[in-house]
Protein backbone atom coordinates (compact mmCIF):
# COMPACT_ATOMS: atom_id res chain seq x y z
CA UNK A 1 0.00 0.00 0.00
CA UNK A 2 2.82 2.41 0.81
CA UNK A 3 4.38 1.81 -2.62
CA UNK A 4 1.17 2.91 -4.31
CA UNK A 5 1.05 6.02 -2.15
CA UNK A 6 4.65 6.89 -3.06
CA UNK A 7 3.89 6.39 -6.76
CA UNK A 8 0.86 8.69 -6.53
CA UNK A 9 2.91 11.33 -4.71
CA UNK A 10 5.66 11.10 -7.33
CA UNK A 11 3.11 11.42 -10.14
CA UNK A 12 1.65 14.54 -8.51
CA UNK A 13 5.15 15.95 -8.06
CA UNK A 14 5.77 15.30 -11.76
CA UNK A 15 2.59 17.13 -12.76
CA UNK A 16 3.50 20.04 -10.52
CA UNK A 17 6.96 20.01 -12.10
CA UNK A 18 5.44 20.34 -15.55
CA UNK A 19 3.35 23.29 -14.37
CA UNK A 20 6.43 24.90 -12.82
CA UNK A 21 8.41 24.31 -16.01
CA UNK A 22 5.66 25.99 -18.02
CA UNK A 23 5.74 28.99 -15.67
CA UNK A 24 9.54 29.13 -15.84
CA UNK A 25 9.55 29.10 -19.65
CA UNK A 26 6.45 31.15 -20.45
CA UNK A 27 6.31 33.45 -17.42
CA UNK A 28 5.66 37.00 -18.53
CA UNK A 29 8.07 38.51 -16.01
CA UNK A 30 11.42 37.67 -14.48
CA UNK A 31 9.78 37.14 -11.10
CA UNK A 32 7.40 34.53 -12.56
CA UNK A 33 10.31 32.67 -14.11
CA UNK A 34 12.28 32.69 -10.88
CA UNK A 35 9.29 31.46 -8.90
CA UNK A 36 8.86 28.64 -11.43
CA UNK A 37 12.52 27.64 -11.13
CA UNK A 38 12.37 27.82 -7.34
CA UNK A 39 9.30 25.62 -7.33
CA UNK A 40 11.07 23.13 -9.58
CA UNK A 41 14.00 22.92 -7.14
CA UNK A 42 11.64 22.37 -4.23
CA UNK A 43 9.77 19.70 -6.18
CA UNK A 44 13.09 17.98 -6.87
CA UNK A 45 13.73 18.05 -3.13
CA UNK A 46 10.31 16.49 -2.56
CA UNK A 47 11.04 13.83 -5.15
CA UNK A 48 14.36 13.07 -3.47
CA UNK A 49 12.54 12.78 -0.15
CA UNK A 50 10.02 10.29 -1.56
CA UNK A 51 12.61 8.16 -3.35
CA UNK A 52 15.04 8.30 -0.44
CA UNK A 53 12.88 6.11 1.78
CA UNK A 54 15.18 3.04 1.74
CA UNK A 55 18.46 5.01 1.80
CA UNK A 56 17.63 8.07 3.89
CA UNK A 57 21.17 8.50 5.21
CA UNK A 58 22.68 8.90 1.76
CA UNK A 59 20.13 11.34 0.34
CA UNK A 60 19.56 13.57 3.37
CA UNK A 61 22.62 15.78 2.67
CA UNK A 62 21.60 16.11 -0.99
CA UNK A 63 18.09 17.10 0.08
CA UNK A 64 19.44 19.76 2.44
CA UNK A 65 21.78 21.19 -0.21
CA UNK A 66 19.03 21.38 -2.85
CA UNK A 67 16.64 23.20 -0.53
CA UNK A 68 19.35 25.62 0.64
CA UNK A 69 20.27 26.42 -2.97
CA UNK A 70 16.60 27.07 -3.77
CA UNK A 71 16.19 29.32 -0.74
CA UNK A 72 19.39 31.29 -1.34
CA UNK A 73 18.65 31.70 -5.03
CA UNK A 74 15.19 33.05 -4.34
CA UNK A 75 16.50 35.57 -1.82
CA UNK A 76 19.27 36.76 -4.17
CA UNK A 77 16.92 37.19 -7.12
CA UNK A 78 14.29 38.95 -5.00
CA UNK A 79 16.89 41.46 -3.86
CA UNK A 80 18.06 41.92 -7.45
CA UNK A 81 14.51 42.58 -8.65
CA UNK A 82 13.96 45.05 -5.82
CA UNK A 83 17.27 46.79 -6.62
CA UNK A 84 16.43 46.93 -10.33
CA UNK A 85 13.02 48.48 -9.66
CA UNK A 86 14.48 51.25 -7.49
CA UNK A 87 16.76 52.52 -10.25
Amino acid sequence: MIEVTILVIQALLGLAGLAALYRAVRGPSLADRIIGLDLMLLLIAGWIATTGHPVEDLLAPVLIVVTLIAFAGTIIVARFIEWRDTE
